[in-house]
């Protein structure tokens, strides 16, 4: 006998739907439904809500072989498939994370194809494997932020069997697996919560209506998340999880739900003897997120730091529209650096506002942020999806990695950055409904024409071609300018892994020099010297050293107080003082 349960207090009645039979369900005080029948390992199934005779999929569906409008499927992970016993898990502190899509990774764009690629990633430094969501949307190929089924994972992935051999193949070369998981909003289409119980509130964010999260009945609604979020962790051996724009939250109860996450979190870390950390996307600019629960914090392990980003971006660019506003200058990259934070209860013009909250650098570690030049985001949501590398000097790219992966933060490359990859990475849909389809392109193009925008030049999300073009083209790999750029990012890994001043997180030991006009700076980390010169021609900068690492070769002078810097370049400088 099997159990089946859902939760479902606005119906007046359930029936379960299991291989083309009804079954009646016995519905509790709290609204849950509940009947013990005889089902097969592979058994379709699904609930009939009143006189209805609609077959709905279950709300914690494991598995959607049909899409998310058919009926669910029992599907249980085989044991035997698992051969990571000995995994004892990595802690984030002293990691590089690498995000990748999927369907975009690979050609065949499945768990399967990217097991291929996990030798390549270990060689080259990578300690966590980050992967864009993955849970049940309709469609076919999408960025992953419109799912509806957040218990099941994308069949034409692989399935759920299909990212169990993902994680284990990780685990077995050494790499931490992180999966990207939404409770903010939920997906156009497929979405049924809606009819089972309260799971959605009122109000909107970006994305649609709100999660119900605070409001009445939301006890299992917080379940529904908290118990999806740990299963991830218990039956899919998986070591973090992204949480997407959780400052779309909206939750004023006294603890709120990421706080609660994070206890329960820290629970099963303890009983499965492997670190389990929450890594989440704010635009809060807030360190009360990864502060201790002791000092009135949500304990939560780290954060995506966007300001990091904005300041190395506009100041090696140039581009100052948008967000970018208020960036661009060496004074607030290094202000960044230093402090976490470049919006710290400071005005922000793009928000039209004051914005953060300073961090405290003598107790918050910088390995709780992460810093990055490139992620989905930052490159999708261009408006033709461009990567840097198709209007940036290798050089320029060569100076943004290095103040990434040569900082305290805890850095993230994205898919295809570590050799300048000349594939876009664009906003992609398959949406099957035809009116869906036309309301998200054109609201694709009207977007960014209202910011001057070609509408020409903006790629349809519905267009097939568009998601092919996002694909990861390898064969770049052993050609220039490709294979140098490469080869850089592996010596700057390399320096990583073997140099504890690197990884030193404290943001207390870092100093640094800068040049606003000759477009200089200096990064001191211990005996070591970061030297980059981000505009095109040489400039003199008053450090020296011994060059152990550059893009282009520098020039020391005989007194060793000074060393040049050939245009659009960086050195790594050995000296005998620390910082």
């Amino acid at each position: 006998m099997h159990r089946f349960e859902v939760w479902a207090p606005i119906p007046r009645s359930v029936g379960l739907y299991l291989d083309g039979d009804i079954h009646a369900m016995q519905r509790d005080a709290s609204g849950w439904w509940r009947a013990d029948v005889a089902a097969q390992p592979d058994s379709r199934y699904g609930f009939v809500l009143d006189d209805d005779s609609t077959v709905l999929p279950d709300p914690r569906s494991p598995r959607q072989p049909a899409g998310v409008h058919e009926p669910s499927q029992l599907a249980v992970l085989d044991e035997a498939g698992w051969t990571d016993a000995a995994w004892t898990g990595r802690q984030l502190a002293g990691a590089v994370v690498y995000e990748l899509h999927t369907g975009t990774f690979t050609e065949a764009g499945t768990f399967d194809a990217a097991i291929e690629r996990l030798d390549y990633l270990a060689d080259l430094g990578v300690t966590h494997v980050e992967i864009m969501p993955v849970n049940a949307f309709n469609g076919v190929h999408n960025w992953g932020y419109d799912g509806v089924l957040w218990y099941a994972v994308h069949e034409p992935y692989g399935g759920p069997a299909g990212l169990q051999r993902l994680v284990d193949a990780c685990h077995a070369r050494g790499l931490a697996v992180v999966l990207d998981v939404v409770y903010n909003h939920l997906g156009p289409s497929g979405n049924y919560l809606d009819r089972y119980g309260p799971y959605l509130a009122e109000g909107a964010n970006t994305w649609g209506r709100t999660i119900n999260i605070a409001g009445a009945e939301s006890h299992e609604v917080r379940r529904y998340i908290i118990e999806n979020a740990l299963r991830w962790f218990r039956e899919f051996h998986i070591d973090a999880l992204r949480l997407d724009a959780v400052h779309a939250l909206v939750d004023h109860t006294a603890i709120h739900l990421l706080e609660e996450l994070a206890v329960e979190t820290a629970r099963l870390s303890a009983h499965l003897r492997r670190p389990l950390s929450l890594i989440a996307e704010s635009d809060l600019n807030d360190p009360r997120l990864i502060s201790p629960r002791s000092a009135g914090g949500y304990g939560l392990t780290a954060q995506w730091d966007d300001d990091i980003h904005h300041a190395i971006h506009s100041a090696v660019s140039g581009e100052q529209q948008g967000y970018y506003g208020d960036f661009g200058s060496l004074s607030g990259l290094v202000r960044t650096l230093e402090h976490g934070f470049f919006h710290a209860g400071t005005y922000s013009s793009f928000r039209g506002r004051q914005h953060g909250r300073p961090i405290d650098i003598r107790r918050t570690p910088a390995s709780s942020f992460l810093a990055y030049t490139c992620t989905h985001d930052q490159i999708g949501n261009r408006a033709i999806g461009d990567r840097p590398g198709s209007y940036l000097a290798a050089g320029q790219l060569a100076i943004k990695a290095a103040l990434v992966l040569l900082s305290p933060y805890t850095p993230m490359l994205f898919m295809g950055e570590e050799w300048g990859a000349s594939t876009p990475f664009q906003f992609f849909t398959s949406h099957p409904e035809p009116e869906l389809a036309e309301a998200t392109a054109k609201g694709r193009k009207a977007e960014f024409g209202a910011h001057g925008w070609n509408t020409d030049d903006i790629p349809d999300p519905q267009d097939p071609e568009t998601f092919s073009r996002s694909k990861l083209d390898w064969s770049e790999l052993d050609s220039e300018p490709h294979a140098r750029l490469l080869d850089c990012y592996r010596s700057l890994l390399t320096l990583r892994r073997t140099r504890s001043e690197i990884t030193d997180p404290w943001l207390t030991e870092l100093t640094a020099d800068y040049d606003e006009d000759e477009r200089w700076i200096v990064l001191r980390r211990g005996t070591l010297r970061i030297a980059a010169n981000l505009g095109p021609d040489p400039v003199v900068v008053p450090v020296g050293g011994t060059p152990i690492l550059w893009w282009e070769e520098p020039t020391s002078a005989e007194t060793g107080a000074t060393t040049t810097i050939p245009g659009h370049s960086f050195a790594v400088l050995e000296t005998n003082r620390k910082t």
